[in-house]
């Protein structure tokens, strides 16, 4: 198993994974390379299979995390994919073990993760990561929890920033949308395909994009990559809410 880390000179030439064949999806493909390309100054890292496959793992500095969480001195980990054939083969456990040593050899406390209390999509797998030794340290109203994998005993357990505390945003009508280019596939189903599934069931739309730390930070949603509120309260993470084939069955 041979895994690469990309760097940015590299990620010019080198594929992320997510959304490498999806057209409608360039854009965004695009936006998440540029965002990696950012975050990489900030300590983020990228590692993956020297395959075309979707199997990689993404984690950083939790200072510095687009989540509302407070966690410092702890590694936060972003998107973890194994998929398809790549399942079964120890990949996720090699992933994993290798951002556990990249933290140890930079003196991080632990890792944190944000996962659904039951599985939520676009999000790590819980059950997993309880397998591997995590620990729940914090829970939202909104079905979140905060997974840690401490080294040692700390003084401060990681917890969701207050922002994040209640499961609602501050739009109370209609559809609410956050999203971030965190993910390849939210640019396009958030303004194109949300938008049509609105306007055929004559709902009201506000779309959020977090551009900025200070803005994820702050979120209403752990989720930041994308949330769907409806009339204020939180309803799912799950991207393919924003087709018309899939909403009424979602919401």
């Amino acid at each position: 198993m041979t895994y690469i880390t990309l760097t940015p000179n590299s990620i010019l030439s080198e594929h992320i994974c997510c959304a490498f064949s999806d057209k409608k999806c360039t854009e965004g493909y695009e936006l998440k390379k540029q965002w990696l390309a950012r975050e990489f100054e900030n300590g983020y890292v990228f590692r993956r299979l020297d395959e075309r496959a979707k199997v990689f793992i993404e984690y950083g500095p939790a200072e510095s995390a687009w989540v509302p969480v407070s966690a410092p001195g702890y590694t936060m980990l972003g998107c973890f994919w194994v998929s398809g054939q790549y399942k079964g083969q120890g990949h996720g456990k090699a992933l994993l073990q290798e951002a556990i040593l990249d933290a140890k050899k930079n003196k991080k406390l632990g890792l944190i993760a944000v996962a659904g209390t039951k599985k939520f999509h676009f999000m790590s797998d819980t059950k997993w990561l309880l397998g591997q030794g995590f620990e729940v340290v914090d829970t939202t109203p909104a079905g979140f929890s905060l997974l840690s994998l401490s080294f040692a005993n700390p003084k401060h357990l990681p917890q969701f920033n207050e922002s994040a505390r209640s499961g609602q945003c501050p739009h109370k009508q209609g559809l609410v949308a956050y999203y971030s280019t965190r993910c390849p596939y939210s640019e396009y189903h958030v303004n194109t395909s949300l938008p049509e599934t609105a306007k055929k069931r004559g709902l009201p739309l506000k779309i959020v994009k977090l551009e900025t730390l200070e803005q994820a930070q702050s979120s209403p949603t752990p989720a930041t990559i994308f949330s769907l509120f409806i009339d204020g309260k939180f309803v799912t993470t799950d991207l393919s809410v924003c087709m018309d084939s899939r909403f009424d069955k979602i919401v």
